[in-house]
């Protein structure tokens, strides 16, 4: 977590553009290094460049929405910054793993590194200046944690996508127990709940603008109920299609919405509560993956999802117990960071 804020800290100075950019560029130097990596050592090297051009780029664009399209439009074009994320989600693997297949990996990833090329150069084309309109020193991010609605977007976060992970990462063997998925089919499964992120991305950006604690309450009740019935209901290959279809639809409207509810938490501190965002959600990854490895190994496979599931239950009551305390005053924030004063003040108002 305190790796993404460390890094919009460094940046807080220069042009978004010009990081955004840079970001990119470093993203194409480490896939070039995978690609021509003589070693794990490098190899594992390239792989911590990647992880800190990703952190950089969602910790900024997250919140680049408000200052490029008109208040009305905020909403849908958060959607589509997002929608990144689960389209990638959804073909990268498969696209790498096809160039893979069709002629080396290395080339593979060596085909990234020149697309991280020409999206920089379109980004350096088309998008206009964006100077930082105001900073927050790296001291002063502890104490973001004192807005309740900022806090309560975190811990949900942190559930939500540890419980997520912790079932999700062992799903493949879950389907094959509990439902007799064949190897052939899971693949199909996990194309169609891809498919269905996508589509779940683009139909929670209309609503999260607007209502975003009603949006993730909705979310996280589908969540859980998928996770929860796997091993319940899941025991048929229909049955399990099903609930994954419903899992992936939720899932898909996770990063817009939790995205949207910690910029309206934080108006004149987008980029640092960004940061903290993106920290949470990947330390969130990595422990639901440990965790849920332990309930695999320690009780049984199908338990996963039990934890998963619970996991996200936590997070529904944490959201109906505390997501509608505190509001964000209108008359104290300046949307500085975002240099959109007036986006604030129509943000404050839907919140209250």
């Amino acid at each position: 977590m305190c790796g993404s804020a460390a890094r919009a800290r460094p940046a807080g100075r220069f042009d978004r553009r010009l990081v955004l950019c840079g970001l990119m560029e470093l993203l194409a130097v480490a896939n070039l290094l995978s690609a021509l990596a003589p070693g794990f050592a490098v190899l594992l090297f390239a792989r911590v460049l990647v992880g800190v051009s990703i952190g950089g780029v969602w910790s900024i664009a997250g919140g680049l929405a408000v200052r490029l399209v008109p208040e009305r439009s905020v909403g849908h074009a958060t959607t589509l910054i997002f929608s990144g994320i689960a389209v990638a989600s959804v073909l990268g693997v498969p696209i790498g793993t096809l160039i893979g297949d069709l002629v080396h990996w290395r080339i593979a990833f060596a085909a990234i590194a020149a697309l991280s090329l020409a999206v920089a150069a379109a980004m350096a084309v088309t998008l206009p200046p964006l100077p930082t309109a105001g900073t927050i020193r790296l001291r002063e991010v502890p104490g973001l944690f004192r807005d309740v609605r900022l806090r309560t977007g975190l811990i949900t976060t942190s559930l939500l996508v540890t419980g997520h992970f912790g079932a999700y990462t062992y799903l493949r063997p879950v389907l094959e127990d509990v439902a007799g998925v064949g190897t052939g089919l899971i693949s199909t499964l996990l194309l169609a709940y891809g498919v269905a992120g996508i589509a779940g991305n683009f139909l929670c950006g209309t609503t999260a603008h607007r209502d975003p604690r009603r949006t993730l309450m909705v979310i996280f009740t589908l969540l859980a109920a998928a996770e929860l019935l796997i091993p319940v209901a899941g025991a048929t290959t229909a049955g399990a299609a099903a609930l994954l279809l419903v899992w992936g639809l939720a899932y898909g409207g996770v990063s817009v919405t939790c995205q949207t509810w910690v910029l309206h938490a934080a108006p004149d501190a987008r980029e640092a509560a960004s940061a903290l965002f993106v920290g949470v959600f990947n330390v969130a990854i990595a422990l639901g993956a440990l965790l849920g490895g332990r309930a695999a190994d320690g009780i049984a496979v199908p338990s996963v999802m039990w934890f998963g599931g619970a996991l996200v239950v936590l997070a529904l009551a944490t959201m109906a117990l505390f997501g509608s305390r505190g509001t964000v005053a209108a008359s104290s924030r300046t949307g500085a960071s975002s240099g959109h004063g007036a986006t604030s003040s129509h943000v404050d108002q839907a919140l209250r």
